[in-house]
Formats: structure tokens, C-alpha cells, sequence
């Protein structure tokens, strides 16, 4: 039995379940990910009660991103940059 490149795995990010499909050598940056924007999501939260899912994952993705951002004017990020731009882009396409 011949083991695929890809496989499926179920992200919870703000309370919600996102099924993606991934390639397995990026598993770890895509549960990595999932912390981090959990931790975000969970200070804005608590920081700013009574908004919207939606809001605090937009919040903790633009901080993150604004991070990232940061980085790259720093130094070369450019890898790290094309595997938040997938995700985002896995991301995208779970909620549609």
C-alpha cells in the first residue's frame, strides 16, 4: 500500500473546524499556525468581548501578517510568506 503526499487534517481556528487538505512535510506549519492564530484569537476575545468570529480571526490574522511583515523588512522571510499565503489560501477556500 502506497502512503499518498497528501492527506487530510481538521484545523480548529475560533471555534471552528476546517478540513484541508495538505501535503504531510507541512503538517507541523499548519498545526503551528492553528496555535498561533488561537492564541490570538482568544486575546482578542478577551480583550475585545462581543464581536464576532469573524472579527477575531480577521484581527488575529492581521496582526499576525503585520508580524510577518515586520520580519520581512528585517531579513528574508519569503518561505515563511509562500506557506502563510497557502494557508490562507486553504483557508479561503474551506470557508466558501
Amino acid at each position: 500500500m502506497e502512503i499518498s503526499d497528501t492527506f487530510q487534517i481538521t484545523l480548529k481556528l475560533g471555534g471552528q473546524n476546517f478540513s484541508l487538505t495538505i501535503r504531510r512535510d507541512e503538517e507541523l506549519f499548519y498545526r503551528n499556525a492553528e496555535k498561533r492564530i488561537n492564541n490570538r484569537y482568544n486575546f482578542y476575545v478577551n480583550r475585545f468581548p462581543g464581536q464576532s468570529v469573524t472579527t477575531y480571526l480577521l484581527m488575529s490574522m492581521l496582526e499576525i501578517t503585520v508580524t510577518l511583515e515586520k520580519e520581512e523588512a528585517n531579513g528574508n522571510i519569503q518561505p515563511i510568506m509562500a506557506t502563510l499565503n497557502g494557508l490562507i489560501n486553504e483557508v479561503n477556500s474551506a470557508l466558501k
